[in-house]
């Protein structure tokens, strides 16, 4: 007779806290912008809960499906053999920002789904190659893959090929990848993203904005000016600080117990983006640091549960399967929470769970439908 598995009642009950904390601090960072743009408050909203059943069905079909399904070499290529198509056909469609595959009033970013899809891949790559993991037949396929995954991504999403790098990288080494070819991946890592910063003006504005507010030291290096002239060649990276600042005010306004929900002045246009990659602020001053605790809690609570599955695997497979997602998940939450404090360069990344934004919605749930399975079977 077959072992009933037992929920993991801690990660399914931070999710499903995330998800419903979400679309209230949602309502409350949009509902004024909402309203002045397209005539109701709950616009945003309303557009997240057409995501959220889909990603909720998803989350549950997954948590339901055996793990051991998606060690699969026709799960795992297939995967990451349609998530590279639609990046490639996404740069040609959407010509202007190659992010995005527009249904009607739908829109789908590729680069969300290739979180899920590489961790699978890896897992189930690195199961396989366990025992031959620092030989060229592992470490050169895989770099093909990864590095044409991150390639593809990073010429519009910087942020989430940042996390898609972490996340293979955390996998291999804790395969056991040598010291040495850790250090070749790092220095590749390093100057790709010099490169990838410096082609894009607003990235480069972004970095020397936070390095060097003031620009003293680039004037000093570029006393003609050329590079101030680059970076400032967009609108976009005129003011690149301003996010920043406001994001800072908001913060500091919460104090302990915050103004109260609906209760913000940052959203009312002096913060842009207050819904999505900012919307960490908005819990901040509305909720004070008991409110921003409580959500950076939350995110300690998923690794907790994703780095106790990963320990307690007995398969190579879903230890990796585990690790991977917990990384995925985590060091993006870190990464947008990170940027709103200003302990990073502004970038646009969402916090999961809790941002406008249904691809990455339906990925993190996905993502988290995985874990909750795995969990399980951790015992």
């Amino acid at each position: 007779m077959a072992q009933k598995l037992k929920t993991d009642w801690t990660l399914f009950g931070t999710t499903v806290g995330m998800v419903a904390f979400g679309a209230v601090i949602l309502y409350s960072a949009s509902s004024v912008v909402a309203e002045l743009k397209f005539g109701s408050s709950w616009h945003f909203v309303l557009r997240q809960g057409l995501w959220l059943a889909p990603s909720l069905l998803l989350m549950m079909f997954l948590k339901r499906t055996h793990y051991l399904k998606l060690q699969n070499s026709t799960v795992a290529f297939a995967a990451i053999g349609l998530v590279l198509m639609l990046l490639g056909v996404v740069f040609f469609v959407d010509s202007a920002h190659h992010r995005w595959l527009r249904m009607g009033p739908f829109g789908l970013q590729p680069s969300e789904l290739a979180k899920p899809a590489l961790v699978v891949f890896l897992a189930y790559f690195v199961a396989w190659r366990a025992q031959a993991i620092n030989t060229r037949y592992t470490l050169y396929p895989a770099a093909l893959v990864v590095g044409l995954v991150i390639l593809a991504v990073v010429v519009a999403d910087l942020g989430t090929a940042v996390v898609l790098g972490v996340t293979a990288t955390v996998v291999f080494f804790v395969a056991g990848l040598r010291w040495r070819f850790c250090a070749v991946v790092a220095g590749c890592a390093v100057v790709g993203l010099v490169v990838f910063i410096a082609l894009k003006p607003y990235r480069l504005a972004r970095i020397a904005g936070y390095l060097d507010p003031g620009s003293k030291v680039i004037s000093k290096v570029d006393p003609a000016g050329h590079l101030d002239q680059y970076m400032h060649q967009s609108l976009t990276s005129r003011d690149t600080e301003y996010q920043s600042k406001q994001s800072k005010i908001a913060v500091g306004t919460g104090g302990v117990t915050g103004a109260g929900l609906m209760q913000g002045k940052q959203k009312l246009l002096y913060l842009p983006e207050a819904h999505t990659d900012f919307i960490y602020a908005v819990v901040s001053e509305e909720m004070g640091l008991v409110g921003s605790l409580g959500v950076l809690a939350a995110f300690i609570l998923i690794l907790w549960r994703g780095l106790r599955a990963a320990l307690r695997m007995p398969d190579d497979f879903g230890r990796y399967l585990a690790l991977g997602i917990t990384t995925v998940v985590v060091v993006q939450g870190l990464m947008n929470i990170s940027v709103v404090l200003g302990m990073m360069p502004t970038k646009g990344i969402p916090l999961p769970m809790i941002s406008s934004g249904g691809s990455s919605l339906l990925s993190t749930l996905a993502s988290l439908g995985i874990l909750m399975n795995v969990s399980e079977h951790a015992g």
